[in-house]
């Protein structure tokens, strides 16, 4: 069992991290939102308070239970935690209870608040897919023991978030399963068959919908109709581009007034370049990937094979998700519209981000 290892303070420089990107991103999001929020609210701090109450205070007592409670103890909740996750995909499509914004269902709503379960699911999938492999051992090695229990578990996630729709979060996914199979063990041509046959899903799954050909088509050619599918990554490259080295000063945004969408959501990054320069945004890529590479060296130095997977997902999830979204406001790889994690609005992505930071400091207690 995890308690009876020798233990060690928490990574320090871990944990500096996730504070100082909570902090910052609770900045940004009061920022970013201030005129959307003054004009549908008439509170410019509307979108902040809401951020820090749903997403910093859940997300802080989340914490704080991932970061006390020994990673092993949350294998036998694994399955239920799953299970409960697959629950709640299923209620964003029940009326009463669905929550539509901008074509997509991916939200329940309970009054005044609302929940992103995708954001639950990743998590919840990390921690499942670690109890799995874990238990399947060697076996993993074996394409029908082994991998066909996992293939079955992706297929019903991915057809419930294929539904809502959610392209970022499929794909989010996908790079976690691909990582965590690896560390597990699995044999490359087993690895490879996997990748082509999810290429291939990809591929048919774009075609199935003329908006998501369409997000293709912009990222290879952002000139064309910038007046319409191509309006939000324009107006986020102009965002960055105006930016410059060294921004226009916090809280001077001007794409912020209503021409950027999503301003504090997925295009917070624009909103950052743009008030803080390509120079002080450089820091915080530098952040993600110092995360990713405290991360992962959390996982290589964890005690057992449980430790080391979930490690790696959470890590994995975090930098994954950072970088595509990083990538999609600079024109680097088509929208997604996944958020920047602890730094997008979103009280669900905060608050399973702080929960996931808790577990993974956890587990750097532990490691040799």
């Amino acid at each position: 069992m995890a308690d009876s290892f020798p233990r060690h303070g928490a990574d320090h420089t871990l944990l500096f991290l996730v504070i100082a990107l909570t902090l910052f991103g609770l900045l940004m999001v009061a920022s970013a939102s201030s005129v959307i929020a003054e004009r549908f609210h008439d509170d410019a701090y509307f979108f902040v308070k809401h951020q820090i109450f749903f997403g910093g205070t859940v997300g802080l007592f989340l914490f704080l239970l991932g970061y006390f409670m020994p990673y092993r103890a949350w294998r036998p909740l694994a399955l239920p935690a799953m299970l409960i996750s697959l629950g709640l995909l299923v209620l964003v499509f029940v009326p009463g209870l669905q929550v539509a914004y901008g074509g997509a269902s991916r939200w329940i709503g309970f009054g005044p608040f609302t929940i992103q379960p995708s954001e639950i699911t990743k998590l919840a999938f990390i921690l499942y897919l670690a109890a799995l492999l874990e238990k399947k051992g060697d076996e993993v090695r074996n394409f029908a023991v082994g991998i066909v229990p996992f293939l079955a578990l992706s297929g019903i996630i991915g057809f419930l978030i294929i539904l809502q729709p959610d392209l970022g979060t499929l794909f989010s996914i996908a790079v976690i399963a691909f990582a965590m199979i690896f560390v597990a063990g699995i044999r490359w041509t087993h690895l490879t068959v996997l990748a082509f046959g999810g290429l291939s899903f990809f591929v048919l799954f774009l075609n199935t919908a003329r908006y998501r050909l369409n997000r293709i088509i912009v990222y290879l050619h952002p000139e064309l109709d910038p007046q319409g599918i191509g309006y939000q990554i324009n107006q986020a490259l102009l965002a960055v581009g105006t930016g410059g080295l060294w921004g226009l000063g916090l809280g001077r945004s001007r794409q912020k007034y209503q021409y950027l969408p999503e301003p504090a959501g997925d295009s917070i990054f624009a909103i950052v370049a743009e008030e803080l320069g390509l120079v002080r945004t450089g820091i915080l890529l530098v952040s993600f990937t110092v995360l990713g590479w405290r991360g992962y060296r959390i996982a290589r130095q964890a005690p057992d094979v449980f430790g080391r997977l979930l490690a790696c997902g959470i890590t994995t999830w975090l930098l994954a998700q950072a970088f595509i979204n990083i990538g999609s406001i600079m024109g680097l790889a088509p929208l997604t519209g996944i958020p920047l994690p602890f730094i997008s609005y979103g009280g669900s992505s905060l608050a399973m981000a702080l929960l996931a930071s808790g577990v993974l400091l956890n587990i750097s207690k532990y490691g040799t």
